[in-house]
């Protein structure tokens, strides 16, 4: 059994909300209890709300499916059109995901839907600036969700190459331009940097805590008031 198709297979497992020992997951998947440590510290990682340990056992916390909803015809269109926008866009990671789901709302649909499941009726044109952006888009999810500091290589509007260490903070997606807010150890502020504009990314390894002045809010909030009141 490929990992993937293993990880989900113990999602599936855990969706019943029952504690489960590492050796009765081994036995159902066929693996070693070593490979279902590894397996379940991988899905913890990943921002699942899995709880538990080695030699206790381990217990899905809260549900990870949606309930039951009715759509509009306009609020199935604006979710068609997001998937469809993410899924011809340059993160390989959010286009994998964004395919599954186009498949999954198909299946569900009052009405058959024709061809391909992504909705061919639309058309997302993803330009050159995303694609340079789009080796960059998982790392930078990742270290935002785990506040990982970053060091990056970037070049500036004039062509000049700058090194930061930043503390990133929020992805920003302009429709044709990602940005990265991020608060610029270097500077000691908030900076904006253009994800298609870095040229590399290392992860330090280093998490940077919640203090005043350097937070996501902090920032929301500068992007407020510096924005034109009518």
């Amino acid at each position: 059994m490929r990992r993937t198709d293993r990880l989900f297979e113990l999602i599936q497992i855990l969706r019943d909300g029952r504690l489960h020992r590492a050796t009765e997951l081994a036995e159902r998947l066929e693996v070693s209890v070593r490979t279902v440590w590894r397996d379940m510290a991988t899905l913890m990682a990943s921002g699942m709300p899995v709880e538990g340990e080695r030699g206790v056992g381990y217990i899905l916390r809260a549900p990870i499916t949606l309930p039951p909803m009715i759509l509009t015809p306009d609020e199935m269109e604006a979710l068609r059109l997001g998937v469809r926008l993410v899924a011809e866009g340059a993160d390989p990671s959010l286009a994998r995901g964004a395919r599954g789901l186009a498949a999954k709302i198909t299946a569900v649909m009052p009405a058959p839907v024709t061809g391909d499941p992504a909705m061919d009726e639309l058309f997302v044109f993803s330009p050159g600036e995303s694609q340079r952006a789009a080796p960059h888009l998982p790392l930078l999810r990742r270290a935002i969700r785990v506040k990982e500091r970053l060091s990056i290589r970037y070049l500036d509007m004039e062509g000049r190459e700058t090194h930061r260490d930043v503390r990133p903070l929020q992805l920003e997606f302009w429709g044709k331009v990602w940005t990265l807010a991020a608060f610029c150890e270097a500077r000691g502020d908030f900076r904006a940097f253009r994800v298609d504009r870095i040229l590399t990314l290392v992860e330090t390894g280093e998490t940077f805590p919640d203090e005043p002045g350097r937070g996501l809010r902090d920032y929301l909030a500068r992007v407020s008031s510096d924005a034109p009141h009518p």
